[in-house]
């Protein structure tokens, strides 16, 4: 299966099924001397496993890593890391009703049509939970990114029709759905009450922030920074738009409401008046915040009722069991924020030799 690896020069290669023996990731071009610990990976880990409240899947994974290689004396030795993490909870009975037909919404159907055969316990590869290995491999990325001065505010922005009208980033791990903004939350847990009521799921919208990136990253035709980071962002399962900067808005904009004007700061440095663009023009950053959204669509996986077929052609009427999030989003915040960092370190590394007096500094 082609596909499992991504990047250029910081390159990860994730592996695993969701009720397989582990779920792991190898990480390849990372710098030597980092400073890093199983503990800066966990933290990024804790933010998407199961269980942290009723809106997420009931399935009990402690989800702890294990690095095997690549780092010596808490520092990255410029070798390849491998990370693992166990599966501990499977339940593959749960799917086996779901065997021999294809679930509405879920990468069944294609799967099958692709190779012919599929590991239908929970997804196999095309699970959500293969996102553990990028999420392992983002917490690395924002590592190496956090040493150079780049961070990032990643959150929920809405859970269904329920938006954030505040924004405070201590209220982001006050509350489990990860919002700003605490009455926001509040409504938006109603709202998926009455979801779980009706046997049903919602999508949402998470909004990432990267602050610090420097202007220059990226390339001005096929590798455009926006470019690969929606490709980045969308290659996540449950992600059906990505928005950067205004995004759709630009569509109703004139060139007057949507150019960012230019300054001098007192300083000297070239800052823009406004950030419509949302950091990237032309491809290459500017500089300023780099901010992109998700849409994530609803949990495809619901108990009501729903019309599909047998891999024997039969129509028939179907409803999933076993232990589901009735929203995606707020697992899926840290997913999203790992990407970007992905993404990121590979344009950091790759700029590097954009210019003649970079390797000069490096080895004159």
């Amino acid at each position: 299966m082609p596909g499992s690896t991504f990047g250029t020069l910081f390159r990860i290669t994730t592996w695993g099924e969701s009720h397989g023996k582990g779920i792991g990731v190898v990480i390849d071009g990372c710098p030597a001397g980092l400073p890093l610990k199983a503990q800066d990976i966990q933290e990024y880990l804790n933010r998407r496993k199961p269980g942290q409240s009723r809106y997420t899947t009931q399935r009990s994974e402690p989800d702890r890593v294990e690095i095997l290689s690549g780092v010596f004396e808490d520092r990255t030795t410029g070798t390849p890391i491998s990370l693992l993490v166990y599966n501990k909870d499977q339940h593959s009975k749960d799917y086996s009703e779901i065997a021999s037909c294809y679930r509405p919404g879920h990468a069944d159907y294609t799967f099958d049509a692709k190779y012919g055969f599929r590991d239908y316990r929970g997804g196999g590869r095309s699970s959500g939970r293969e996102t553990i290995g990028r999420v392992a491999g983002g917490a690395v990325a924002a590592r190496l990114l956090s040493a150079l001065g780049i961070s990032f505010c990643t959150y929920t922005r809405a859970i269904g029709p329920v938006q954030i009208q505040n924004f405070s980033r201590e209220e982001i791990f006050n509350n489990k759905l990860y919002m700003p903004d605490s009455e926001a939350a509040e409504k938006a847990s109603e709202y998926l009450e009455s979801c779980m009521a009706a046997k049903n799921s919602a999508g949402g919208i998470i909004e990432c922030v990267i602050h610090g990136t420097p202007a220059g990253l990226g390339e001005p035709v096929f590798d455009k920074l926006d470019a690969s980071l929606a490709k980045a962002v969308m290659s996540i399962g449950a992600v059906k738009g990505v928005e950067i900067g205004d995004g759709f808005q630009v569509a109703a904009s004139t060139g007057l409401t949507d150019n960012d004007g230019f300054h001098i700061r007192p300083d000297g440095i070239i800052e823009k008046t406004s950030n419509h663009a949302g950091g990237i023009l032309g491809g290459i950053s500017d500089g300023s915040d780099i901010i992109l959204r998700a849409a994530i669509k609803p949990t495809p996986s619901i108990a009501s009722e729903q019309q599909t077929v047998s891999r024997a052609g039969e129509e028939i009427t179907l409803s999933i069991k076993g232990r589901h999030d009735p929203v995606i989003v707020p697992r899926a915040v840290v997913v999203v924020e790992a990407m970007a960092a992905l993404t990121l370190a590979d344009a950091l590394l790759m700029g590097s030799v954009s210019k003649l007096e970079n390797l000069y500094k490096i080895w004159k």
